[in-house]
């Protein structure tokens, strides 16, 4: 087990003068060879890695504070501090730095603390710089005291002379004495001076002195000091409120009694800089810093002390979930936790993981815990415990919700669903008395961190007790909370939505209902299928438009406000849903109900047909003209309906043409008898262009049908140039055929043209292959030979005024 004396906290005050948690490690004193000389080592207690790494240096300042920490000041103005978890560390590490230096141990600081530009400055200036004599703390020397203290404060080398006389004369015990003095005489001018005097300690920004002034010697004669404010008309009364009023319980006996003492003087120190001491201004609030590091640092002292303190802690918690502790002790118990958690907030990230972590019940193997016992407590009477174990789930919740969900997911497999954890927090979410549901609101949030995919851890988790553990987070707690939880969330929503309009309609209902479909709205937004499959099972939608017509308006902008979120995720899956269950109805009569006021309900509702349009969802926008048109034509003052007329138009227009096309014949759609079909026509692709934007501009629009006309006959004429091309190039491609007649001799060459009535005679050629056409005349067919004129050529020569040649009988 690691040395628990060298183990320490690493502070770097940050621009804002606020003091940094840089991780918790153990520290060493060795000789650095790098750095030639003795240096301090801290390394990351989880790692291993080297957080510090600082050369003690014969020149620099090193403060022993509280006699847990020590700070001092690197290069470039740098303020680191070691914050040690025993003294005897401290002493130890102390002891290394005071002997490289040359220094007593017993001394707080090893030098004198000097800004570097100051000296540099005043170097050459012996008189730059002198002694600070203090004059005799007498009532006579007042004013002068004054003057010397406040002619220091502009100059951090007179500052740190100063304060090193104040603490090296014992000079706050003769003040202290003096004041004494003067509010025995009533002296009511030597106060006021006082009070400035001491004002000025304040803004010497010295921790030694507060170390005195806040001793329990002292700390009520520095309050008594301030309470003569010389700007304030009467004396304040921060001694007797103190004394008397701020009472301290004690609610699990502390047998640490530095424990004890270290609460009264960060109680009192707090109340100090809270409420006595006047508002600082910029230049002040800079000379403050110690002030604020002080109560710091206390704090985390007091954190880590009740963490050490085990026997404490289990007290604690045994009496809370023991049945025989009775309200008020209960009441008591509640509240210190609440306390507790709520001081940790002050502390830096690492510091307050940790404090949670300090709890031994908090952790999964332990038989106890802070969860079970919230489980008691929320479920008490007593509405002061249940806001305070509200406060305390939100503060465990923020810091690690997985913690959480793997005590709920374990839980799951011992209890009954009603008394898991997650239900509880539901359950009082919903039974909440105030008519503002504050409590309520708080544990929404809760329950939105708890369900929040975004922080759930996407690598399989390893839990032991809980089924199928290679699943990740997300995947196990969503089911789980499906299956076990939503309809414990759901129920007043279901319950209320039973007929055709709200069966409550009071004012704390409808805030309920609001802040249950603000979850929903969530869940649609950052879960898929678990709460689409529950919407659609439980047919969610139609119910929650039930709420539609709650005289609430809020509640009907919820309800509105869920539908709109839906519909922006533009799925098909919820866009069939609305459809076949006519879901925008509701929300159309609500609007046509609404008439022409100017409100938020008219608003969203636009806004939601508004997007539709923009966002060009066919089926909803088919949808909403079809079923709702004839009743929104009216709505004038606004484009969005004859938008959505002009889409629904478009989309119609469209699938008419297609249609069209796939009448066309087979041929006309073969490839070998038009273009390249991932090419679109030129011209067609400008006519649909202009028809968009002519039919989105109201203007007149070409007929589809003169349009498809024109087209068939382009791609007509297209094919039958192809046809007329390829006969020709056949033709001129193979010899004519001569017809052999078995009855005559040879003949002169054959006419031009001849009639037949039977075919050619065969040859050892092949003839050309005639074209067969029939006619009223009983002639069989016409005889076409190559490199002649055609029958065609002969109807243009009838026309013409040569005689036409008439052709012979082929016998």
């Amino acid at each position: 087990m690691a040395d628990t004396r060298r183990r320490v906290k690493l502070y770097a005050l940050n621009e804002d003068r606020q003091w940094d948690d840089r991780g918790t490690g153990h520290v060493s004193s060795s000789y650095v060879e790098r750095l030639k000389g003795m240096s301090l080592l801290v390394r990351a207690e989880s790692d291993g890695s080297l957080l510090l790494e600082s050369k003690i240096q014969p020149d620099t300042a090193y403060q022993k504070q509280q006699e847990t920490l020590i700070v001092w000041s690197e290069a470039d103005n740098v303020d680191l501090a070691l914050s040690f978890q025993e003294k005897a560390g401290c002493d130890e590490i102390w002891e290394k730095i005071c002997q490289v230096q040359g220094k007593d141990p017993s001394c707080d600081i090893t030098q004198d603390i000097v800004e570097e530009s100051e000296e540099e400055k005043f170097e050459d200036m012996p008189d730059a710089a002198p002694p600070i004599e203090l004059p005799p703390c007498e009532l006579s020397k007042l004013d002068e005291i004054s003057e010397v203290f406040n002619s220091v404060l502009p100059s951090p080398i007179r500052r740190e002379k100063l304060a090193n006389a104040i603490e090296y004369e014992g000079y706050i015990k003769k003040i202290v004495d003096l004041f004494h003095m003067c509010e025995d005489l009533e002296n009511f001018e030597g106060l006021h001076q006082l009070y400035e005097i001491y004002k000025s300690i304040f803004l010497l920004n010295k921790n030694a002195l507060f170390e005195v002034m806040f001793s329990d010697e002292f700390i009520f004669d520095t309050v008594g000091i301030l309470e003569y404010d010389p700007s304030k008309p009467e004396k304040a009364s921060h001694r007797d409120y103190l004394r008397n009023s701020a009472s301290f319980k004690e609610v699990i006996p502390i047998s640490n009694e530095e424990l004890r003492q270290k609460i009264h003087q960060t109680y009192r120190v707090q109340y100090i800089q809270d409420v006595v001491l006047p508002t600082p201004s910029v230049f002040e609030e800079n000379m403050l810093s110690t002030l604020s590091s002080f109560i710091f640092f206390n704090k985390i002292e007091i954190v880590s002390m009740i963490q050490d303190d085990e026997k404490f802690l289990t007290e604690l918690f045994a009496q809370l979930t023991d049945e025989a502790t009775d309200d008020n002790r209960r009441r008591e118990l509640v509240n210190f936790l609440k306390e507790f958690c709520t001081f940790s907030q002050t502390l830096q990230p690492q510091a307050k993981e940790s404090f949670f972590k300090c709890f031994p019940l908090l952790q999964t193997l332990s038989n106890l815990g802070i969860l079970p016992a919230l489980e008691v407590i929320l479920s008490m009477d007593d509405p002061e415990v249940r806001q305070a174990c509200t406060d305390i789930i939100m503060y465990i919740v923020e810091y690690s919700p997985s913690m959480v969900r793997e005590f709920i997911m374990q839980e799951a497999n011992q209890q009954d669903d009603d008394i898991l954890l997650v239900n509880l927090i539901i359950e009082q979410m919903i039974c909440d008395p105030d008519p503002e549901l504050g409590n309520a609101l708080q544990l929404s949030g809760v329950l939105r961190i708890l369900i929040d995919p975004e922080n759930m851890m996407a690598t399989a988790n390893a839990w032991a007790s809980v089924p199928f553990p290679q699943k990740t987070e997300k995947t196990e707690f969503l089911s789980f909370f499906y299956k076990n939880c939503m309809h414990v969330l759901t129920a007043p929503l279901l319950a209320n939505t039973t007929e055709d309009k709200p069966s409550k309609d009071d004012y704390v209902t409808a805030q309920l209902l609001s802040l249950i479909l603000e979850l929903l709205a969530f869940c649609v937004e950052h879960h898929t299928y678990h709460i689409r499959n529950y919407i659609f099972n439980k047919d969610l939608l139609r119910r929650i438009l039930v709420l539609m017509k709650s005289s609430h308006g809020h509640l009907a902008l919820s309800a509105l406000r869920f539908v709109r979120k839906i519909i922006s995720l533009k799925e098909e899956f919820y866009n069939r849903y609305i459809i076949k269950g006519n879901l925008l109805k509701p929300i159309v009569d609500a609007f046509l109900t609404n008439g022409q006021r100017y409100n938020l309900l008219n608003s969203a509702t636009l806004e939601l047909f508004e997007f539709i349009r923009v966002e060009d969802i066919k089926s909803l926008v088919a949808y909403v003209v079809e079923t709702f048109y004839e009743q929104l034509k009216d709505v004038d003052y606004v484009n969005t309906f004859k938008g959505l007329k002009l889409r629904y138009e478009q989309h119609m227009d469209r699938q008419n043409v297609k249609s069209s096309l796939d009448s066309v014949p087979s041929i006309l759609r073969n490839h070998r008898y038009r273009r390249d079909a991932r090419s679109l026509d030129e011209e067609e692709e400008i006519w649909f262009e202009q028809d968009e934007e002519e039919m989105e501009d109201g203007e007149a629009v070409v007929p589809v049908t003169d349009m498809l006309k024109n087209k068939m006959d382009e791609e007509l004429d297209h094919i039958s140039k192809i046809i007329d091309g390829k006969r020709a190039r056949e033709s001129e491609n193979k010899p004519p055929s001569p017809l052999k007649n078995p009855t005559r001799s040879p003949s002169p060459p054959p006419p031009t043209r001849k009639f037949s009535s039977s075919p050619p005679a065969a040859s050892t050629s092949p003839p050309a292959s005639p074209e067969v056409k029939t006619n009223n005349g009983g002639i069989t067919g016409l005889v076409d030979y190559p490199d002649e004129d055609s029958d065609e050529d002969e109807d243009d020569d009838r026309n013409s005024s040569i005689p036409a040649k008439r052709p012979r009988l082929a016998t």
